[in-house]
Order: structure tokens, then C-alpha cells, then sequence
């Protein structure tokens, strides 16, 4: 056989051989391919709405009577305030990239617009707003018992997390971002740990495995330190705890009873675990029954649904490594609770947070919940300066409806 015949049916085995390798595994070529182009400036206002499109998931059905909001719509203060500069309104929802902002005050809705050709209807992606879904559920598992002791360790609901960094660590420790384990979050590292996170959701991996990988960094409790990968771990204890699927107890504590207009949708890896840290998608005005449910202390139509002691533990910061306001350890300025935001100087303030943008503000002081969903790309300038930007504009929306409110009672 001549030399040129050889190469030739070289070449052809190599062709089949990466055919059909291809078809093997185009599912997690695709998804590795759209995980890597996921926030491409081109493309990321349709991914962030239309994640189900890309990347496994499963559905959670909405049940029961809407939760309805009556309309009264306001306009939007014109300018705020932020370090002394007056900003206006709407050039903070165009440089923030937004693609949708509701506001509740009381249970009116008095503003909702839609951004960059996107709709009503569409399900946003929550990022890590989605860890203060999963602690509302925590909280009704240890009201029901089956989490005893938040200072017990991770390891005694889950011992396949023996020997990694988290091993012995507190719950309590866990969901207030203190767990001491070493993670690289920074989203502009094509190696951080955040990043390896992804591939691994894309090329069909395991969330357990690969929390289990993680290493310690320094103590528990002393530090805090954000790890998504601790949200998950809370998820690995509850699903340990309550013997139940994330989505069956999601479905029956609270999705059932939240009056929501839509279904939810939750990223998931390839064993169909549901991404707890970040993978879940609603419609805004859904998140927006979530931000109200808090605000009112977990009450929905007089049924206690999450409980409010465990509401207020949630947004109380109680040790000084969680407190609002410059701190040693953190060049953050907002302090921490169980997988709430709470921010500097607060008037009965907290937030759900996600990267690119994505909020759930809420003020008892004002009876406000505002969301804004968006594709903010440069998210993480100047040590997230957006969000400290974000929360003068909203603070600056919640007041103007008390003054509006108080305005309307006088005449």
C-alpha cells in the first residue's frame, strides 16, 4: 500500500473517529460551548432570558390562587443621589444594562418596564438570588425538626463531605458565607473555582463531587468570605435532613403557596441536581412576591408560609465579621446574614443579590420591594460599585412613594 493510501485512510479514521466522538458528546460540546459564551456581550441579554433554552433544567409548577398585585402605576423619580453627584434614573438603568424593573409598594404595583427587547413573561435568571429562596426553605426545615442545631457540622447530615473543607464545619457557619473553605469567586478568572464550577455543569459533572473537592483556607466563623459553593452544601443538608428532592420540598414549603403567576425553572447538573447557588428562573413580578414575602415577615394572606423568626435571623448580622460597614476582613460594605444582603446604615433594608445585576431590594421602613434584573457586564468595576449605586437609586424610589403616600393623606 502506497504512502498516499496510508495517509489517506489515516485521515479518513481520524474524520470518523472525531465524528463519532462528536455525536457521543455534542450535548456537553453545546453546553460547554454556551457556557464559555455565555455573558458574550451579543448574546447575553437572550441568555440570561431564556436560560432553559441551553442548559439542563427541570420545571417546577406553579399551583394555587395568583397572588395578584393591584396597578398604580407611578413614575419614576427623574434623579438620585450617590456620593453627592446627582445621577438620573434612567442613565442608571442603561449603563446597568437593565432589562426589568418592578415596584411593589404595599401590595400596589407602581412601576414595571421591560429592557433590550425583553418581556413580561420571560424567566430571568436569578444568580445568586436564588440562595435566599433556598434559606426560606432551610428556615421551615428547622421549624419542622429536621435540622436540630445549626451549630452542628455539615458532615453529621453529610458524611461524603468528611475529609474536605468542610468537614466539621457549622451549618450556622455555612450559610453565613463563614465556612473557611478556599474559593476563587471571581468571575473574570477563566480558572477560578467559580468558573471550573461552570465546565463542570457543562460537561456534565457533579455539584456533590465537586463540593467535596474543595479545600480549608483558614477558621470557620471568623471571616467572612463569600463561597457560592457553601449555598450548596446547605442544599446537600437539606436534602440529608428532610429525606426530600430540593424540588419536592421547593415545590410543597413554598412555590405552592407563594401565589406566583408562572412556573419556576432550576438549572440543574447532570444527576438532575437543581443549582442551588444560582439556578433558578423566574418571571421579575415572581421574585418580586418573594421580596413582599419577607417584607411581611413571611405571611401570605394570613398563613405564616416561612418563619418569622427565622426571617429575623436571617437579616440579623451577629457576629462582627457580618456587620454592615467597612470591616478589616472585607473591603465590602454590606454585612451578611443567612444568605441575605444587608447593607450599610440599613432602615430595615436587606437585598437578594446575583451577579450581572440581578436585585431584590426590600424596605419595611418604606413597604417597598424593588427588582431589577440585567446583563450588566461590568458588574464587578470599581469593587461592585453598581450595586452601592443601585441601592442610593432604589432608597431614593422607596422614599419618594412614602413622601407621594403621605402627600395623598394630607390632602
Amino acid at each position: 500500500m502506497t504512502t498516499r493510501k496510508l495517509l489517506g485512510y489515516s485521515a479518513l479514521t481520524l474524520l470518523v473517529v472525531i465524528l463519532l466522538l462528536s455525536s457521543l458528546f455534542w450535548t456537553q460540546l453545546r453546553q460547554l460551548y454556551h457556557t464559555i459564551h455565555l455573558f458574550d456581550e451579543d448574546v447575553i441579554v437572550e441568555n440570561f432570558s431564556h436560560m432553559d433554552a441551553i442548559i439542563p433544567n427541570i420545571t417546577i409548577k406553579r399551583s394555587g390562587q395568583v397572588n395578584e398585585f393591584s396597578e398604580a402605576h407611578q413614575a419614576l423619580p427623574e434623579t438620585f443621589q450617590y456620593l453627592g453627584e446627582t445621577r438620573t434614573m434612567d442613565s442608571f438603568l442603561t449603563q446597568t444594562s437593565a432589562t426589568a424593573l418592578v415596584v411593589i409598594k404595599d401590595n400596589n404595583l407602581t412601576f414595571e418596564d421591560y429592557y433590550q427587547g425583553t418581556g413580561q413573561w420571560d424567566q430571568r435568571i436569578s444568580w445568586s438570588m436564588a440562595k435566599s429562596f433556598l434559606s426560606a426553605i432551610f428556615g421551615v426545615a428547622v421549624q419542622e425538626g429536621f435540622i436540630k442545631d445549626l451549630n452542628q457540622s455539615v458532615t453529621e447530615y453529610v458524611p461524603s463531605l468528611a475529609g474536605s473543607g468542610y468537614d466539621g464545619v457549622s451549618i450556622k457557619n455555612v450559610l453565613q458565607m463563614s465556612s473557611g473553605v478556599l474559593f476563587n469567586e471571581d468571575y473574570g478568572d477563566f480558572n477560578s473555582d467559580i468558573n471550573r464550577f461552570g465546565r463542570v455543569m457543562a460537561l456534565g459533572g457533579s455539584f456533590d463531587e465537586f463540593a467535596a473537592s474543595l479545600s480549608t483556607e483558614r477558621e470557620q466563623g471568623e471571616y467572612m468570605h463569600y463561597v457560592s459553593l457553601d449555598t450548596h452544601v446547605i442544599g446537600m443538608v437539606l436534602r440529608a435532613a428532610t429525606g426530600k428532592s430540593i424540588e419536592e420540598y421547593f415545590q410543597e414549603k413554598l412555590w405552592s403557596k407563594l401565589g406566583t403567576e408562572r412556573d419556576a425553572i432550576y438549572i440543574t447538573d447532570s444527576t438532575g441536581q437543581p443549582m442551588v447557588l444560582g439556578g433558578l428562573n423566574l418571571i421579575t413580578r415572581d421574585y418580586a412576591r418573594m421580596g413582599t414575602l419577607y417584607r411581611d415577615k413571611g405571611i401570605i394572606n394570613g398563613e405564616q408560609i416561612i418563619p418569622a423568626q427565622w426571617i429575623e435571623d436571617s437579616i440579623t448580622p451577629d457576629a462582627p465579621h457580618l456587620m454592615p460597614g467597612k470591616r478589616d476582613t472585607s473591603s465590602s460594605k454590606f454585612g451578611y446574614g443567612y444568605q441575605w444582603w444587608l447593607p450599610d446604615n440599613p432602615k430595615q433594608e436587606f437585598m437578594a443579590l446575583g451577579i450581572y445585576g440581578q436585585h431584590i431590594y426590600v424596605n419595611r421602613e418604606y413597604n417597598v420591594v424593588i427588582v431589577k434584573n440585567s446583563a450588566d457586564r461590568a458588574f464587578m468595576d470599581n469593587e461592585y460599585q453598581h450595586t452601592d449605586i443601585a441601592l442610593a437609586a432604589y432608597r431614593t424610589i422607596a422614599k419618594s412613594l412614602a413622601d407621594q403616600e403621605i402627600q395623598t393623606a394630607a390632602n
